[in-house]
């Protein structure tokens, strides 16, 4: 393998935000983290070598992307999804809730209706209100133990709430749902009838499991890829967050235009010089890399299930279709969210993301980051276990 993903890196006193700011959360400083999405493995050789060479180089100016930076995410999108993307569509922004923040202010006035599909991530709802937006929810359905969405709901706050934005969340965070072309082509005409644009957050879109497929919403239908911002980047994929830096596209030139204008109007100007080169690296030389990673990904779901059935079922796996970040039912624990906060935090000594981040429909609910070595989960399970049986 190129990496050894069992391998466990010590990340403290690395400035990690999933390692070294648990007392400033109101954490023990001996919490396990499995909240962030952020991976617990090192990125491809290609990007450290890449990186390394910058480095050595040693000036660290004024950076742009390249005709080559363009081709190596273009030819990504195309081998993957068939999505042919276009050198003057591209936006670069430092990451994908500032594009989405950025398409906010660009896309809508205050007061009006952003939707968005609750529980989701959180982020989103926080970007539109205090921009002087409206949150509007349409939340998403949990049927036989999978999400649906809920269509004439959906329909109904489109016609009622003043929306003119729609948050769409493909692969969705945290549920683990990967939109089928029906479901997408559905909402996609709901927002056609209703001229309402469409914000698509699919950063998630390299992390599919086996018997489902991610579909580029734009890539759908003409009409769709006129009103939509789709927001892309390779931090979750290759596990460069930190480096900052995203790719967002917009076929339409007004809406791409209205878009650029707030991030020109932030004063922000242009990417790094390693946020460009990581990324370029990664989609050019990290393929071989994320193919490992998956098989190594899916090894780690298979035992957490097995782990949940065998020796806590009263925590009920939410079947995951895409994503590292596994949505886990602890209803049946039958605990307010203040004993399920202490469940985890003072008991079980874990920090994972509480469902009621991701809106009221998360309580019950807990998210769980499983992009870690097999023996770190395998301890975070075994303390969740020692606290709810104990």
């Amino acid at each position: 393998m190129e990496r050894n993903f069992d391998k466990v890196i010590d990340r403290r006193g690395t400035n990690s935000a999933k390692y070294d700011f648990a007392a400033e959360n109101g954490k023990p400083e001996d919490v396990l983290p499995l909240w962030v999405a952020d991976m617990d493995f090192q990125v491809p050789h290609a990007v450290t070598e890449k990186l390394e060479e910058i480095s050595r180089f040693g000036i660290f100016g004024y950076s742009s992307g390249t005709e080559e930076y363009f081709t190596a995410v273009h030819d990504w999108y195309l081998e993957r999804f068939g999505w042919d993307i276009q050198k003057d569509w591209m936006l670069n922004t430092p990451g994908v809730v500032f594009a989405v923040a950025m398409a906010v202010k660009g896309l809508t006035e205050p007061g009006d209706g952003v939707l968005i599909q609750q529980p989701v991530y959180y982020p989103f709802k926080r970007v539109i209100t205090d921009n002087g937006r409206i949150a509007v929810n349409s939340p998403l359905v949990l049927k036989n133990g999978r999400y649906e969405m809920d269509l004439e709901d959906f329909e109904n706050k489109l016609r009622n709430e003043n929306v003119k934005l729609f948050i769409l969340c493909s692969p969705h965070n945290p549920v683990g749902r990967v939109w089928t072309e029906e479901e997408l082509r559905a909402v996609g005409e709901l927002c056609l009838k209703y001229n309402v644009l469409v914000l698509s957050d699919e950063i998630h879109c390299d992390f599919v499991y086996e018997g489902n497929r991610h579909h580029v919403f734009a890539d759908l239908d003409e009409r769709f890829a006129d009103i939509t911002v789709t927001c892309t980047a390779p931090s979750k994929t290759f596990n460069i967050a930190g480096l900052q830096v995203s790719n967002i596209f917009a076929s339409n030139y007004e809406v791409r235009k209205r878009v650029y204008r707030e991030i020109r109007n932030t004063g922000y100007g242009g990417l790094s010089i390693m946020g460009i080169a990581a990324c370029q690296a990664a989609y050019e030389g990290g393929s071989t890399w994320l193919e490992e990673l998956k098989v190594y990904l899916k090894g780690n779901l298979d035992y957490l299930r097995t782990f949940l059935n065998e020796r806590i079922p009263q925590i009920k796996l939410i079947e995951p279709e895409g994503t590292y970040l596994i949505w886990l039912d602890m209803r049946e624990l039958g605990l307010t969210p203040e004993e399920q906060d202490r469940l985890m935090v003072e008991d079980a000594k874990l920090w994972l993301d509480t469902g009621t981040m991701f809106g009221e429909e998360g309580a019950g609910f807990e998210r769980i980051n499983i992009a870690c070595p097999r023996a770190i989960l395998e301890e975070a399970l075994l303390r969740l276990e020692n606290a709810v049986v104990k």
